[in-house]
């Protein structure tokens, strides 16, 4: 478990946001993050695997729902 000041400087580095909004960060574990406007919600570490699993099952379920 990291600490909130580490995941907030993780959070507030713009090298770890691609395009200004993916956040990509291979050190940080957390799978959902806070956008970085935090109103706007939420969005996933593109850099945790189980991101890609989780996107991959989304587009499955939609796919079969259509």
């Amino acid at each position: 478990m990291t600490s909130k000041e580490l995941n907030d400087k993780w959070h507030d580095d713009p090298n770890n946001w691609k395009l200004g909004i993916f956040y990509f960060n291979k050190e940080d574990k957390r799978l959902f993050i806070f956008k970085r406007f935090k109103l706007w919600g939420w969005t996933y570490n593109y850099a945790n695997p189980l991101t890609h699993i989780l996107l991959a099952l989304l587009l499955v379920v939609l796919f079969f729902l259509r």
